[in-house]
């Protein structure tokens, strides 16, 4: 069965970067600035009390029917642990097992995500932009997966000691 990839899927610190995500979902919605896309979240959601496997299920299937993966980069992505399964109550530290009987997996949420979309990309079924919420492109923020892989592109520009958004960049970034 042949697998449409229509969406788009934002991956981001949504704690300290939501405001990011918000400016990225406000400039598509409606069409009212011209950012056209599908949001891959639109589709299913993981709550947070879902174990920690159960939700990257979750994600896995919305980045299934993806076309282009963004990454929002701030301050903290790099370091995210959230998501790895030793945090996870139902992981034996001794055993270094999952007492449900799922297969344990380290990696962050934020990891898994960029580890997935990057396979995808290699495998020519994905485009990747990774967008920073600042002025300026910091690779160092960026996770390891992703520092030289697509469009990496700042969300602001400087004017007068203030910054704004960059609508213009981000649109070019994303290809539309």
């Amino acid at each position: 069965m042949a697998v449409y990839r229509t969406y788009t899927y934002i991956a981001a610190d949504w704690s300290e970067d939501k405001d990011a995500v918000d400016k990225l979902k406000e400039w598509n919605d409606g069409n009212r600035w011209g950012l056209s896309f599908k949001d891959a979240h639109d589709l299913t959601q993981a709550r947070d009390s879902s174990l920690n496997c159960s939700i990257k299920t979750s994600l896995k299937s919305r980045l299934e029917v993806s076309k282009t993966f963004i990454l929002i980069v701030g301050n903290n992505t790099k370091s995210l642990r959230s998501g790895g399964c030793q945090l996870c109550d139902s992981y034996n530290s001794y055993t270094k097992s999952c007492a449900r009987g799922y297969s344990v997996d380290y990696r962050s949420f934020i990891d898994y995500e960029c580890d997935v979309a990057c396979d995808t990309y290699k495998a020519g079924k994905m485009k990747i932009v990774v967008l920073y919420n600042a002025g300026s492109i910091n690779k160092e923020k960026c996770p390891a997966t992703l520092t030289d892989v697509g469009t990496h592109e700042k969300m602001c520009y400087r004017k007068d000691g203030s910054l704004y958004w960059d609508y213009d960049a981000v649109k070019k970034a994303m290809g539309q």
